[in-house]
């Protein structure tokens, strides 16, 4: 996401997380203040091999729920990015004057698909993050709008719940429908290229249509 009131528009129809890029070499990169949604949408900034510094100061700066890595951030990197997170909340509240529950700021690490994926990769990162995600390997990191051979996804061995990205859309729902009724972890869609009208910004109109049709078709 990028435009104010298109924000506001997809924050309508109650997606479960809104994704803001920071990564200078994306079109779709995000810079400005993010509106007012509701909270129970999580705000979600998606970094590739930035510095440690840099995502702890933006997941306070602008309060994210999660925090997407579409590098080749590696395990040690996570767990100190957590640690490094959980001081800064510890810091912000005792500034604050604030005791009670601390943010849960969740770690997605995503990976790139194309003919073939070694999933044994995935088995050091399955104690420090909350999700994988599995997107189309191609020349951008993230937004080329075209699919991966999900028939890969049937040999997933693990149990760690994971989100499926990767040009879906409204073509999509037939497809979506076989693979969502596996007994695959599938803890998301996420959706992005195939609904834009320009980099960073969506069309109201057919993510209605998705939603719907995923809705009546595809989750039962």
């Amino acid at each position: 996401m990028k435009f104010t009131e298109n924000i506001q528009q997809v924050a309508a129809l109650q997606p479960d997380y809104l994704g803001f890029i920071f990564y200078e070499k994306s079109k779709r990169n995000f810079e400005g203040i993010i509106p007012t949604f509701p909270k129970i949408i999580k705000k979600t900034g998606v970094f590739v091999n930035e510095y440690l510094e840099i995502v702890v100061s933006l997941a306070e700066e602008y309060q994210l729920e999660a925090i997407q890595l579409h590098g080749e951030e590696s395990v040690e990197y996570i767990k100190e990015l957590k640690s490094q997170i959980e001081l800064s909340q510890e810091l912000y509240q005792s500034e604050k004057s604030k005791l009670g529950k601390k943010k849960i700021v969740e770690i997605i690490k995503v990976f790139g698909i194309k003919d073939q994926f070694d999933f044994d990769i995935l088995k050091p990162f399955l104690e420090v993050v909350d999700y994988f995600l599995f997107d189309t390997k191609g020349n951008e990191k993230g937004g080329n709008g075209i699919h991966f051979n999900w028939q890969l996804l049937k040999n997933y061995p693990f149990s760690k719940p994971f989100f499926l990205s990767g040009g879906i859309g409204l073509d999509d729902v037939e497809k979506l429908q076989e693979i969502l009724q596996s007994n695959l972890p599938i803890y998301g869609l996420d959706v992005n290229s195939k609904f834009e009208i320009e980099p960073g910004k969506k069309n109201i109109e057919l993510l209605k249509k998705f939603k719907n049709n995923v809705i009546t078709n595809v989750v039962k």
